[in-house]
């Protein structure tokens, strides 16, 4: 049986200013390719289908266009909720969907909801489980303790009815680990404090396939089995040198498994460049790759620039952010990202002044002060 795995579309996701819709529309596109080509018998897509728990208009818009043409190609679509996901929304309309294949599992209701395909081998068991957290298993589990996120999945594994000695596939979205192992993780995801979500991958070894989403790195988690598919956009300069695609699955008899990596191809894609402005603004350096290109760049300029922004951009029209590497910058300019309670604690100055800072890699001059602080009692008088 041939099935797709993918994860953490974010559908409705703005990157610095950007948004990607048309990069995600582009890759759906992609994936509906390859569905035709490949005639695979399920698309498993492991949570954060959008990037916001109340997803606007073009973004839902974009998925049912994207459910709409997969419900055409004769194949059993399974999606489940991830932790960016109102469980609820996933939900709606999951009956009627399921008349057409489609399979939501949005909010979780104690146990895994269970899809059985067939192939020439037999039975294929895939089981659904939308993201959870202790608290959530706690209620429907309420004369068992319940901690951990490790406590909570065991036990609901512990009560469901599987038979490991068929073939059973896993649709997750947690973030899973294993001693030994180091997997990436992206600036674009939620981190929890201290590893707090982590979850044991042990305990879902014996499944023939973990289908998981989280992760925005492809990769697997110790075992090839067990594998996250990551998302199919770079949605943080920390993902720049990936390359995204989605997951096909061959599964055959038990413990016959195959797995290919289908490449997708960004409209734009996402990279740094750096060097002083002149330099990269050059025929020769801009030539080297796409101009229109998602850009971090990074300016090693000692002397100060005017709208170095500004620059870059007519020649670089998605220029998304810049920093500074050079022996001016001594103080670390990214407390403009401070938490929003320490924002509100910044006057008007300081906060120009971080901005300042960040923007063009130094600190005002005595006369850019004098400007300023004139500029703001003016303002403040009106």
């Amino acid at each position: 049986m041939k099935f797709i795995h993918l994860s953490d579309l974010h559908i409705g996701k703005v990157v610095n200013g950007f948004s990607m819709l048309d990069e995600q529309r582009n890759v759906f596109n992609q994936v509906l390719k390859y569905i035709k080509k490949e005639k695979p018998t399920a698309v498993l897509i492991a949570g954060d289908i959008y990037d916001r728990v109340i997803p606007g208009v073009e973004a839902i818009r974009l998925f049912d266009d994207f459910l709409t043409e997969l419900s055409c190609e004769n194949v059993t679509v399974m999606i489940i909720a991830g932790n960016h996901d109102s469980p609820d929304r996933i939900n709606y309309a999951s009956r009627l969907l399921s008349e057409k294949n489609i399979i939501l599992y949005g909010a979780f209701n104690g146990d895994m909801q269970k899809c059985v395909l067939k192939d020439e081998y037999g039975k294929v068991n895939f089981w659904l489980l939308p993201f959870i957290k202790p608290f959530s298993v706690r209620e429907y589990f309420k004369n068992n303790e319940i901690e951990s996120y490790d406590d909570a999945l065991n036990i609901i594994l512990k009560n469901s009815d599987i038979d490991y000695s068929s073939r059973n596939v896993l649709v997750s979205h947690q973030f899973f680990t294993k001693d030994g192992v180091t997997l990436f993780r992206s600036e674009s995801e939620l981190n929890s404090v201290g590893g707090l979500d982590a979850i044991n991958a042990e305990l879902i070894e014996k499944f023939d396939y973990a289908a998981l989403g989280h992760l925005h790195g492809e990769q697997s988690v110790g075992s090839e089995h067990i594998r996250y598919a990551g998302s199919p956009i770079k949605y943080s300069f920390s993902e720049w040198q990936q390359k995204k695609s989605i997951t096909l699955i061959e599964l055959n008899k038990k413990n016959d498994l195959k797995i290919t990596s289908l490449p997708l191809k960004p409209i734009h894609d996402m990279r740094e460049i750096k060097g002083k402005i002149d330099n990269l603004m050059s025929d020769e350096v801009s030539s080297l790759g796409n101009k229109k290109d998602y850009l971090r760049v990074i300016l090693t300029d000692e002397l100060e620039i005017i709208d170095p922004i500004g620059k870059l951009r007519s020649v670089y029209p998605n220029v998304m952010c810049i920093d500074f590497d050079n022996s001016r910058k001594n103080i670390d300019a990214g407390t403009i990202y401070a938490d929003s309670e320490d924002i509100k604690k910044l006057s008007p100055y300081d906060l120009f002044c971080e901005f300042f800072l960040k923007s063009q890699g130094s600190v005002m001059t005595e006369e850019q002060i004098k400007i300023t602080r004139e500029l703001l009692e003016q303002e403040e008088a009106v």
